[in-house]
């Protein structure tokens, strides 16, 4: 399993680049099993999207993911405090992260077209 980020996402999540203690976190909270399935329309096919909570050294995050089933890999759509506006309320029925869902799925798509993507490997056990 691995997880991928487009460039764009990344820098409307962490800026330029990703913090270390910041992978060890999406390490973490990569885990599909300890994740819960927020059910949303409007989905690439073979998709279901992820919400993870964690915990980094500025605080909690909620850390959302859009998972390829079949491959298992998970792209990173969202890294967010708890109370920032997304953060607070990850679920269709907020505004702005319905809102901001749909934009981050368009920069994925076209940052993936792009191969403008960069990969984290799952390190831990």
């Amino acid at each position: 399993m691995a997880i991928i980020i487009s460039r764009r996402i990344r820098e409307k999540e962490f800026g330029s680049a990703i913090p270390t203690e910041d992978i060890q976190v999406l390490q973490r909270s990569g885990r599909v099993a300890l994740a819960t399935i927020i059910a949303s329309k409007n989905l690439p096919p073979g998709t279901r999207l992820l919400k993870a909570h964690a915990t980094s050294a500025r605080g909690p995050r909620r850390v959302v993911y859009l998972l390829a089933v079949q491959e298992g890999d998970l792209f990173l759509l969202f890294y967010r405090d708890k109370n920032d506006e997304i953060g607070a309320n990850v679920s269709p029925k907020n505004p702005a992260f319905r809102t901001q869902l749909k934009k981050h799925l368009a920069l994925l798509r076209e940052d993936i077209e792009a191969n403008d993507i960069e990969i984290v490997e799952d390190s831990l056990p």
